[in-house]
């Protein structure tokens, strides 16, 4: 993500702030220009918006509630910003701590459309598409023990999110149990916009399925049996040198969904680590692992992103270990896992599949 500073002040900020820390201005987050801006109030209620002064805009009705902090325009019928219009469920807020558990789901959401937008793909809610457009369900397990709990997953554009899972010792619980080296919020939301997008992208359109099938496998196996092989029998043997995780080997959908959710992971952590300046310069590795983000990622190639992730994922994985914590990105990347994070790239960035093709021929 990129770095984002007071209009008012120049006190960095964070994505998530409502309030700058140093000058007390509102802050709002303006999808148009991918921009937070400073906010003074008008004595008639309004906002004034230091970064796009020319431009009326009010703050998402979910504002109030302080789950959200985007803006929409001053015109917006709706009200409802480009991450909270997608909303179809939200947690039981008379429930005492589902607001907090929503804050942290709101978070991770936003996050994740952030980089969606930033890609310019297509982001159809349910008014503009009944049958097939993007809606959430954040959902409680019933009240009920022998009612079976809320399942995590994608179907048909409505992607369920069981609330527990905003519990960090829950999921972490969760993450052990399953034997999971990385088990986030954000990773959850980018790893079911991935089925949403193979249903938008791939599914519906012959040639990349084609491609798809040949790259990832072929999509027809029947689901149901490859879950329960999956937890039967566990993932293959050397299994890392073809697949992003254990989880992506159980079907060629969820390697589709894994390997969308890295590609968006290494993206928006590279931009962020340009953001920062950041240049990786080891000084034993005799040139080795040296890379310097001064490129914006959401529209470099596929191979510049791999040449600077490799080096930013061991540094921040060296620095994790010495604070004593798991690594940052506790993942390989395969020759083959590569190839499958380009073919991402490519359905993300159309003109980029030409390039590969013609390099490819």
């Amino acid at each position: 993500m990129k770095l984002f500073s007071c209009q008012g002040c120049g006190q960095l900020l964070y994505f998530e702030n409502v309030l700058c820390e140093n000058c007390s201005r509102a802050l709002g987050y303006l999808t148009d220009i991918a921009e937070i801006s400073a906010l003074d109030r008008n004595e008639d209620g309004s906002w004034s918006v230091l970064a796009a002064p020319e431009k009326a805009y009010k703050l998402c009705n979910n504002y109030n509630a302080g789950m959200c902090n985007w803006m929409v325009s001053a015109d917006d019928e709706a009200g409802f910003c480009a991450a909270c219009r997608h909303n179809r469920t939200i947690p039981d807020l008379t429930v005492p701590g589902n607001d907090v558990l929503w804050r942290k789901i709101e978070t991770a959401k936003h996050r994740l459309f952030y980089s969606l937008l930033r890609l310019g793909l297509p982001l159809e809610n349910r008014a503009d598409d009944p049958e097939h457009g993007l809606a959430f369900d954040f959902l409680a397990d019933a009240p009920e023990t022998h009612a079976e709990g809320v399942m995590t997953g994608h179907d048909n554009g409505l992607i369920t999110l069981a609330l527990k899972e905003a519990d960090d010792a829950t999921r972490e619980k969760v993450r052990s149990e399953m034997g999971e080296p990385y088990r986030t919020l954000l990773g959850h939301f980018r790893h079911e916009i991935g089925h949403y997008f193979w249903d938008r992208l791939v599914a519906t359109n012959p040639d990349q399925l084609e491609e798809f099938r040949a790259l990832f496998g072929d999509d027809r196996q029947d689901y149901g049996e490859a879950l329960k092989r999956h937890y039967d029998e566990g993932a293959p043997a050397n299994w890392q040198d073809t697949y992003i995780s254990m989880y992506a080997t159980m079907h060629p959908w969820e390697d589709f969904a894994e390997t969308w959710a890295h590609y968006l992971h290494i993206v928006d952590t590279l931009e962020t680590a340009g953001a920062f300046g950041l240049k990786v310069k080891p000084r034993r590795a005799r040139g080795a692992l040296a890379a310097a983000i001064d490129f914006d990622p959401y529209k470099a190639g596929m191979e510049r992103l791999i040449d600077a992730w490799l080096p930013v994922e061991f540094a921040t994985n060296s620095m994790n270990r010495s604070m004593g914590l798991t690594d940052l990105y506790p993942f390989l990347l395969s020759p083959k896992v590569i190839e499958k994070l380009g073919y991402i790239h490519a359905l993300t960035h159309p003109a980029a599949k030409v390039i590969r093709l013609a390099a490819a021929g």
